[in-house]
């Protein structure tokens, strides 16, 4: 793009073919390849007066922050020296046609053994904002995650006012035990996992638990200067709302992708997604929470009812003692305010959102009941098991060999192709009370077949089995513009006329409302085996996840690429 201006006035007009080739020289001299070394490893860390050992990438908690442009291209060099297997997956990165460094264990590639390495390659391309990268394996992105900044190209500005500096926000969530024990455990009993202990930014609990005061996380800011917080929730399962007491932020970004700008004083911002927003230190100098505790709308399912803090601290005010002012974060169960603040993400313009739809795809989600194996004893809802299900499909997932391996070898008995395009049984999904016959999910290795540049529209809806919650829906490989939410039951003859075509937002992680649906929509441009899950990491272990099968197009430049030949075996 920088070349643009440059080589016009001597190319553009006589030599088009080398013009462009020029540009795209000068283009990609401007581009960097940056090296990483992650060491998966132990590191003993005290929170809530307690040291237990936790995963970690270099010893960091949370991990490095990796920076690049757009345009870049990363190699990070991943050794396991932990005692699990692991993967890393880069949240919201395209992959485009290098599927084999999405992460996601036994979907695109085989977990990383103890004692094993793997290096991942990909390439930035036409994104810039802010994502994350995070363990997909168990549990362990519980405290092995990190912030992905995308900066534009060089000489390129960003779409929106000067900011003077940049801070990552961190959203995480804490337990005073091992969360790979708690899950296994869960999985033992069939009852939902412990709640954590604590909410955390930027890996702190903040001032409002035990023996947390002294390690607060502090943002110093200068009067009148502008800030760019770049927030992520990298908590487990639970979404969050998110605010700075006495100070309004304007949304500009949200999943790496440009937003038409708004104001307000609190987010929603569900496990898996980012949101960027200016803020502008305007305030009397002084000392102010910024917060965050649940959004929590689900009838009877625990949940962690505690708010974590940071101090922004205004320089000139850095001698005070004072207590901060606390912001006025919403109920717990103010589903009025998420859906209203959700409903005012727009695309900066108008957007080409395609027109026709090729495949018609409508899933239910939500969770289930598995019945108790004889001779044992669960303690689940009932006396059965919890499970979730797409289109009543629980994900098994595979253990010989991974999807995209599968696939790209031919090998057989992996996976079926069989996944149903809509509920198998169509019933009242949000009905008060759901008969019990349909609480049993079916178990299945099941992939969803697309071909090459479909355009593919999906319907996510919830289910009042169990109990309905909001799900937050991400799918790798992909950005997809959200064309409406709802609540109750889709109606294809009347809710289509909801649909934004117009200026709708992207995403790549969506939060379905409870008892209600999301549309989403995208071109099926990038082949390869890309996981649909809930970023509740509790739903994606239970199942609620399925595989986008997206077949090579015509020619290289449509086709995946070969395995690297590291690519760990199962």
């Amino acid at each position: 793009m920088e070349a643009n201006y440059t080589v016009r006035p001597w190319c553009s007009y006589f030599l088009p073919g080398l013009c462009l080739l020029f540009a795209i020289t000068v283009s990609m001299a401007h581009a960097e390849v940056q090296y990483h070394d992650f060491i998966v490893q132990e590191r003993p860390v005290k929170r809530l007066c307690k040291t237990h050992n936790i995963i970690t990438v270099n010893g960091q908690f949370p991990g490095p922050t990796l920076e690049v442009r757009n345009g870049d291209t990363l190699v990070i060099n991943v050794v396991n020296r932990a005692q699990y297997n692991v993967t890393l997956h880069w949240h919201g990165i395209r992959q485009l046609r290098t599927a084999w460094a999405d992460g996601p264990s036994y979907i695109t590639q085989c977990p990383i053994r103890p004692g094993g390495r793997y290096t991942y390659r990909f390439t930035i391309e036409d994104q810039e904002g802010t994502l994350w990268w995070h363990a997909h394996s168990s549990w362990l992105r519980a405290t092995v995650y990190g912030a992905l900044i995308i900066h534009p190209k060089l000489n390129t500005p960003y779409p929106f006012p000067k900011h003077n500096h940049e801070v990552p926000i961190i959203l995480g969530e804490w337990w005073n035990s091992n969360p790979i024990d708690v899950i296994n455990r869960a999985l033992i009993t069939g009852a939902a996992p412990k709640i954590s202990n604590a909410y955390t930014i930027n890996s702190q609990p903040g001032d409002l638990y035990k023996c947390s005061s002294s390690e607060t996380v502090i943002i110093p800011v200068d009067s009148g200067e502008t800030y760019l917080l770049r927030i992520i929730n990298a908590a487990m399962n639970q979404e969050l709302f998110f605010s700075i007491a006495g100070h309004k932020m304007t949304v500009v970004s949200a999943d790496a992708v440009y937003t038409k700008p708004f104001t307000t004083s609190v987010l929603l911002i569900t496990p898996g997604q980012t949101t960027d927003v200016l803020l502008t230190a305007n305030r009397p100098p002084g000392r102010y929470y910024m917060a965050a505790r649940a959004y929590a709308n689900a009838q009877g399912v625990a949940f962690d009812n505690t708010t974590t803090t940071a101090i922004l601290q205004y320089k000139s005010a850095s001698r005070s003692k004072s207590k901060p002012l606390l912001p006025r974060l919403p109920g717990f169960n103010d589903t009025r305010l998420a859906t209203a603040f959700t409903n005012q993400f727009k695309s900066p313009s108008k957007v080409p959102v395609p027109a026709h739809v090729d495949v018609n795809l409508l899933f239910t989600i939500g969770l289930g009941l598995f019945n108790c194996p004889r001779g044992r004893r669960c303690r689940g809802p009932n006396g059965g098991r919890l499970t979730a299900s797409m289109n009543n499909v629980s994900l098994v997932f595979p253990s010989k060999a991974s999807v995209l391996e599968a696939y790209y070898k031919g090998i057989p008995g992996i996976y079926t192709t069989d996944f149903p395009p809509i509920p198998p049984l169509q019933f009242d999904y949000t009905a008060a009370n759901i008969s019990r016959s349909l609480w049993q999910p079916a178990r299945g290795t099941k992939v969803f077949k697309v071909k090459y540049g479909s355009t593919v529209q999906i319907v996510f809806q919830d289910t009042n089995i169990v109990a309905a919650e909001n799900h937050p829906m991400h799918l790798h490989g992909y950005h997809f513009y959200v064309l409406a939410n709802g609540f109750g039951n889709f109606n294809p003859q009347t809710d289509t006329a909801k649909f934004n075509l117009v200026d709708p937002p992207q995403r790549n992680t969506i939060g379905v409302p409870i008892n209600g649906w999301s549309a989403i929509r995208f071109v099926a441009d990038n082949p390869g085996a890309w996981l649909m899950h809930c970023h509740l990491d509790v739903h994606l272990t239970w199942g609620l996840s399925m595989i986008l099968l997206v077949e090579n197009g015509v020619g290289k430049l449509q086709s995946l690429e070969p395995p690297p030949a590291d690519l760990p075996k199962c």
